[in-house]
């Protein structure tokens, strides 16, 4: 059964999450999402909070709370030369860092994955959840950084009690772990997610129309990363123009049109949410 129709939506309902990942991660992140998503071209954003910038971008939802949130879970440290650290004191969970403290790079994530240890993993998990609490936010879903959440069945599994625990609707990217949450009971995304930086930069705002023209049935995901192309991202990250064509597509007239045109209905996990409260 679709997702859609488990909440009442007539056949053929189309509904789109726009999330915006990495909220938190520098300044210009946190800037570009904003106007994105006050200006209505997203529906959400997932905030990670061990960049130095996650409590600013907590003290903006905070003034906002009309603005969907949720927690994006960090387990990888991808930039070079712009690292951070788990929230838990790295001496209690050796196996998610480096010798520096730092969390790993992105392309030492198998490495992490084959190393990790499922409790220190969920004691900073829980911890990056609470401080969103403690920070005053009220999130409605949990997805992770680099998909760490899904990519090992124990820590998947780990991720579904959590989700239940904290009653926060999680992100489910694969195509068979969509059919194994759906006969638990519970409501997902009717499709695998789309993560803006597969797509190629070039062409790509033709490229998003035809995708929404051809969206199908059901609950569909895009994790998306539009954030302008500052001195500080441009310093930050050499594949900057992939959040450039982001920014520059959901907050333009065409996207707009295009969604209307369809008929798509633009959605957040607050769908979900209520299905996740294991009490």
């Amino acid at each position: 059964m679709l997702t859609t129709e488990l909440l009442g939506y007539p056949k053929g309902s189309r509904l789109l999450i726009l999330n915006i990942d990495d909220y938190g991660m520098c300044l210009t992140a946190n800037s570009s999402a904003i106007f994105t998503l006050e200006n209505r071209n997203a529906s959400s954003c997932t905030i990670m909070l061990p960049p130095p910038w996650g409590k600013h971008g907590a003290e903006q939802l905070k003034k906002r709370p009309n603005i969907a949130h949720g927690v994006h879970l960090t387990t990888i440290s991808e930039h070079e030369i712009y690292r951070w650290r788990p929230l838990t004191s790295p001496n209690k969970i050796p196996s998610l860092v480096d010798g520096e403290g730092y969390f790993p790079l992105e392309t030492e994530k198998r490495a992490l994955l084959l190393r990790v240890d499922l409790r220190e993993l969920e004691m900073e998990w829980r911890v990056q959840i609470e401080t969103a609490y403690a920070l005053g936010l009220h999130p409605n879903q949990l997805d992770s950084h680099c998909n760490i959440h899904d990519a090992r069945e124990d820590i998947f599994r780990m991720s579904i009690r959590l989700s239940r625990e904290y009653g926060l609707a999680l992100r489910v990217h694969e195509k068979h772990l969509i059919k194994l949450v759906k006969n638990m009971g519970l409501p997902v995304i009717d499709h695998p997610d789309l993560d803006s930086f597969d797509l190629p930069t070039s062409g790509k705002a033709l490229r998003y129309l035809r995708m929404l023209q051809d969206l199908p049935e059901g609950v569909s995901e895009w994790a998306i990363h539009p954030a302008r192309g500052t001195a500080e991202l441009r310093t930050i990250n050499p594949r900057w123009r992939v959040r450039q064509a982001d920014y520059t597509f959901f907050n333009s007239v065409a996207c707009r049109q295009a969604i209307a045109a369809e008929g798509i209905k633009i959605v957040t996990y607050q769908i979900l949410q209520p299905f996740w409260n294991n009490t």
